[in-house]
């Protein structure tokens, strides 16, 4: 299939590893060229070499941490448009609620939330003179289900949700979609941390079966999703194929999310 991407251009914040890896790749393999982010130059220049390699595509780095206004100011001057935006980075952390200090949410709230708010209202005006654009905000199955293990990402979450539909709202009527996307529990980068505060020295596999039976027993896939899952739906999601779809939380959770809406 077609998806009608060649010649546009992306950004995919938190693109060096992960779901975020998976996205740029594939939006890379469509013809789109790739702003790959991440906040270590050595970790983002390593990025773009291998997906180059893996996808033969038009992939360019940029290093800064967007959790503070100034590395996304140096961005937008270097980089002024995107059709595309892919406002992915984020972070998680299983910490008891009781434990949390009003630091650990303010920086939580910083990196998953006011990242894409943003970038998203610095490369809005541009996509409105276009008349076409593709604002995604990778949210998570937490922001409907919030997990008791750690409620300030879940907090987050459902914020993306809440900004994604606004913003919808704000370009009614025009070339322009802002969706959520709500990945279930993934095999990605960090979640080898996740598993090593959780698991107790348990060995990934063992970690995985119990995990979905005590932590996610909804699920009906009983497994860790792969990011490559959830990269070929966002690649639709952003071209032009998929323009009746904005203002939606779309689910790609595994099930783990009991609703049939």
């Amino acid at each position: 299939m077609d998806l009608q991407l060649d010649g546009k251009r992306a950004l995919v914040t938190g693109s060096t590893a992960g779901i975020g890896a998976a996205i740029a790749k594939a939006l890379a393999r469509e013809g789109v060229q790739v702003i790959v982010n991440g906040r270590s130059p050595g970790d983002v220049e390593k990025a773009v070499a291998t997906l180059k390699a893996e996808s033969g595509g038009d992939l360019v780095g940029f290093a800064g941490d967007f959790g503070a206004a100034q590395p996304i100011e140096d961005l937008v001057r270097r980089h002024p448009d995107v059709d595309i935006l892919v406002n992915n980075m984020g972070i998680f952390e299983p910490k008891p609620f009781e434990d949390i200090p009003d630091a650990d949410w303010m920086r939580f709230f910083e990196v998953n939330v006011l990242s894409g708010v943003r970038l998203s209202r610095a490369y809005l005006p541009a996509m409105k003179r276009a008349n076409w654009g593709r604002i995604i905000f990778i949210s998570s199955e937490s922001a409907l289900q919030i997990p008791a293990e750690m409620i300030h990402y879940g907090v987050t979450k459902t914020a993306q949700i809440a900004v994604a539909r606004g913003l919808a709202e704000t370009v009614a009527g025009t070339g322009i979609t802002v969706n959520s996307v709500l990945p279930g529990p993934t095999r990605s980068r960090g979640v080898t941390d996740f598993v090593a505060a959780l698991g107790a020295g348990a060995s990934f596999e063992a970690f995985e079966t119990e995990f979905f039976q005590k932590f996610r027993p909804t699920s009906l896939l009983k497994r860790f999703e792969t990011p490559e899952e959830i990269a070929s739906f966002v690649t639709y999601l952003a071209s032009p194929l998929a323009s009746a779809i904005t203002g939606a939380a779309l689910r790609v959770d595994g099930g783990v999310v009991k609703s049939a809406f």
